[in-house]
């Protein structure tokens, strides 16, 4: 059975229409990368997986159950959770004290405290830090961690390598692959950066105005029809693989 689904999702801010129709599939252990121009409506199709933004229309469904009219909270007992864009860390307190607020009302899992130090062995000697002396790379590895420790089936990432440093991303990164090798968690990752977003997906979807353009396998578009669909000037004609 598939995991999680997107079923015709369409999202609005006010008159505009920022998500029109897009619709997925996930399975345990898959990677889908979202990619796309400023603009394009993937920030809020992810804070609509979450939660935090109220689908107009369609449904989402999470091991074949419709959770569209659940809130955010109860999305993340069910299963997903969300490393937001910018990260929203509790700045004044330490990196121990934002990963354990997350695990106070976690589902029953294998994620804990010494399992995420393991998977991001560069939070180790900073646990006692406060979040707001960290370098973005850090700050990054402490709000995928802190979405871990509610031990998820669907891992939400918006935005992973926004603002890092070539160094704080492949660091990042390696921790997600390892993380991806397990096959445990399925995720979903917004990412600007198109050659990391293509080697690391399993699938991706290419948004352009609230539209899906082009998805499917990285190898099945070639490389001018991934940089058409980037900027919606894809034929529609081949816009799925």
């Amino acid at each position: 059975m598939t995991l999680f689904a997107v079923e015709d999702l369409t999202c609005r801010h006010g008159l505009l229409t920022a998500v029109q129709g897009l619709s997925i599939t996930l399975n345990r252990g898959e990677v889908l990368c979202i990619i796309g121009a400023n603009g394009a409506g993937k920030t809020t199709f992810m804070r609509a997986l979450a939660g935090v933004h109220r689908n107009t229309d369609g449904r989402i469904l999470l091991d074949g159950t419709d959770i569209t009219g659940l809130h955010a909270f109860e999305r993340t007992r069910r299963g997903i959770a969300m490393s937001p864009e910018g990260r929203r860390l509790f700045y004044d307190l330490s990196v121990r004290e934002n990963l354990l607020i997350a695990s106070e009302n976690a589902r029953p899992g294998p994620w804990d405290l010494p399992r995420v130090l393991d998977t991001f062995p560069q939070l180790r000697p900073i646990i006692d830090l406060a979040a707001g002396n960290l370098s973005g790379g850090q700050r990054q590895a402490v709000a995928i961690g802190r979405a871990l420790l509610s031990n998820p089936d669907v891992l939400l990432l918006d935005e992973v390598s926004l603002g890092l440093s070539p160094a704080a991303v492949e660091g990042v990164y390696h921790s997600l692959a390892a993380l991806k090798a397990e096959g445990d968690i399925a995720m979903i990752v917004v990412e600007q950066d198109l050659n990391r977003a293509l080697d690391f997906a399993d699938t991706i979807l290419c948004m352009a105005e609230g539209r899906t353009e082009l998805q499917g396998a990285p190898d099945a578009f070639s490389r001018a029809q991934i940089t058409d669909a980037y900027f919606g000037i894809h034929d529609k004609e081949t816009a799925h693989g």
